[in-house]
């Protein structure tokens, strides 16, 4: 072989050396590991190796219409916009090793509206825009992450999640299963006419749990079901020919055929019910009961509802308590979401609270004045998970001071042994003492009012994080007229209060999300811990939390769950639609990582803490959970532009 042709082949079996390596390099991250190996060695072949020391600049606003698609293979680039509040520019995000930019600003055939700059000495993959637009066809798994960004990294962690399930439990497991595919779809129905023994006898008949109760337009009216037939015996009716719609019980609950098996087993939870109706455009199509829940192999979650509900001893809800945790597991091995699984630990916990209050009225005797059972902070936000401690006063009715102070020397006692009784059931009391046995938290609704204004008016820093606490509050147990009232005392002050707002907001920009300009996380050692770590409640959640707060109270909005708030927040107009959609799934991904966190920390026997080693997770976890901090600060940016801060 001559020597020509020598360093020929040479020369080719370097270029199919790196184009390997580089192939290789990508299939660790995603979306390239998602890829075809044709779709991939074409965007490979089709690449540039640049290279950009410490300082220079990628690409920049005004270089105008994006040409290239970049890919970090070696180094960080720091994206930088004008500071939103002063002189010269800010760190707005970090680009690392396999991650890629600006794919908005291609996508979009537009300017990038940040500058990349290399933070240190860089190299990056370079793909020109023909090439790009020719992947972006010829890749599905490509094009889906080019037009969804992190919303499709979430869809493949889920997936993930998915996967695991199945390997481990061996079943297939879906909490969005449609009721529409698990319903009865020939429901047993009848006319309201039709006599007791003939209703008794068709469901016996077709082995049926309920019969629907409809009229001419087949909507039900009324459904019967064994639970009511047995308070039909019990009652000692004797004349069986009266009509069905005597003993029905009336305007039964229905969903759609698309709801979920998650929003039957909820509905049954909450209401108290065994079976849920189905209504497609007005007429009944199916009946769901439990017992098809759980034959396909739903969550035990109803069951378990009614259990607590009706034990007889505290000492029986602590062994209860395990059955939740054991639930929650459950539901994270199968990849339900952390929305899903916070509903369903607070309805759960919402039922021990309840049957905690009525055990105690049972042994101390009812105090003879009514009251309310008010939750604060995450409970009052429906946001609880298991690591949760008490945030709960009483609410009562006076007509004066003095007939306030004799109730509450009536109710204090009672309110001490619910909280130790909570306590014992796993709800740790409250460091701050921020529990219905303080004194100060026992009040009437003319007191909580007073307390709540002084709180809005006089602006001290004891108010301030008192709002963060109080201002997120529902009725568990008792009438909740009175809970609903003082809320709506609270919008109007805030909305009325433009400093108080400022306040809040300023308040709001304290938790600042563990991201840093120079580093992928910000970490630190606490205590006796042997990594440094983060804190996925304080400094993940927390910017979330208190941001929707502000904004939803400003504008008169009432929910207070933070998800409920957001997209509220977004249909009001106060924060953008896409915006609202990306601070939700930060929001749910860092809840989801802290739950499988708390899990992790149970099945070792460690206890609960929201501290996390970042080296812990996969480069796809760490990556997407770096992205929703980033959300967090974006969400803290826009209020400080909006109030100035």
């Amino acid at each position: 072989m001559s020597k020509a042709n020598a360093f020929a082949e040479a020369g080719k079996t370097a270029v199919l050396q790196n184009i390997h390596g580089t192939m290789d390099f990508l299939q660790k991250y995603p979306p390239f590991n998602q890829m075809e190996k044709t779709q991939l060695a074409f965007l490979v072949e089709n690449c540039q190796l640049r290279f950009y020391a410490q300082g220079d600049c990628i690409v920049s606003p005004e270089d105008g219409p994006v040409e290239h698609f970049y890919i970090v293979k070696q180094g960080r680039v720091h994206g930088q916009r004008p500071h939103s509040s002063k002189r010269g520019t800010e760190t707005t995000f970090e680009v690392i090793v396999g991650e890629c930019f600006p794919m908005a600003a291609l996508m979009g055939e537009r300017a990038t509206r940040t500058a990349h700059l290399a933070a240190e000495d860089t190299f990056c993959l370079a793909l020109n825009k023909t090439a790009f637009v020719k992947l972006v066809s010829i890749s599905s798994a490509f094009r889906e992450f080019a037009i969804r960004g992190v919303s499709s990294l979430l869809d493949l962690v889920n997936q993930q999640a998915q996967m695991r399930a199945v390997e481990s439990l061996g079943e297939q497991y879906s909490l969005e299963t449609k009721i529409g595919e698990l319903a009865l779809h020939h429901p047993v129905s009848c006319s309201p006419e039709l006599p007791l023994a003939t209703a008794i006898g068709l469901m016996h008949e077709q082995n049926v749990g309920s019969i629907v109760i409809v009229v001419e337009d087949d909507h039900p009216r009324g459904i019967f079901t064994l639970r009511d037939l047995r308070r039909v015996i019990g009652t000692g009716v004797t004349d069986l020919t009266t009509p069905i719609s005597e003993f029905m019980t009336r305007e039964p609950f229905w969903l759609p055929p698309d709801a979920t098996a998650f929003d039957a087993a909820i509905a049954m939870t909450e209401r108290h019910i065994a079976h849920v109706c189905v209504v497609a455009n007005g007429r009944l199509s199916g009946v769901i009961s439990e017992r098809d829940l759980f034959s396909l192999q739903r969550v035990d979650l109803v069951h378990l509802a009614q259990t607590i509900r009706h034990a007889e001893r505290v000492d029986a809800l602590v062994t209860l308590r395990t059955r939740i945790r054991q639930l929650v597991d459950n539901m994270l091995a199968h990849g339900a979401s952390s929305t899903q699984i916070t509903h369903i630990v607070t309805v759960l916990n919402d039922h021990t609270v309840y049957r905690v209050i009525e055990l105690a009225i049972r042994d101390m005797g009812d105090p003879g004045v009514p009251f309310t059972w008010l939750c604060f902070g995450s409970e009052g936000r429906s946001e609880q998970t298991l690591f949760t401690d008490q945030d709960n006063g009483i609410l009562f009715e006076a007509r004066d001071g003095a007939e306030a102070a004799a109730i509450r020397g009536r109710l204090l006692p009672l309110a001490e042994r619910i909280n130790r009784d909570l306590d014992t059931c796993g709800f740790s009391l409250c460091k701050g003492n921020v529990m219905a046995s303080n004194p100060e938290l026992c009040l009437s609704r003319r007191e909580w009012s007073r307390r709540f204004r002084s709180m809005v008016e006089e602006t001290t820093p004891e108010n301030l994080l008192g709002s963060n606490i109080y201002f997120d509050l529902r009725p568990i147990w008792g009438p909740p007229e009175g809970c609903e009232q003082l809320r709506q005392e609270i919008l109007e002050n805030v909305e009325t209060t433009s400093i108080f707002q400022r306040l809040m907001a300023e308040n709001a920009l304290r938790n600042r999300p563990p991201v840093g300009r120079f580093r992928d996380f910000v970490v630190s050692r606490k205590g006796n811990d042997k990594a440094a770590t983060l804190d996925l409640k304080v400094q993940g959640l927390t910017p979330f939390v208190d941001g929707a707060r502000v904004l939803s109270l400003a504008n008169g909005i009432e929910a207070t769950n933070t998800l409920d708030r957001l997209r509220q927040l977004s249909a009001a107009g106060v924060i953008g639609a896409k915006d609202g959609s990306a601070y939700e799934e930060a929001y749910q991904f860092i809840q989801q990582t802290r739950m499988q966190h708390h899990q992790q920390q149970a099945r070792d026997g460690q206890p609960f803490s929201n501290r996390l080693d970042p080296d812990t997770l996969n480069v796809l976890d760490r990556r997407i959970l770096r992205e929703s901090f980033r959300q967090a600060q974006r969400l803290q940016a826009s209020l400080a532009l909006r109030y100035q801060l």
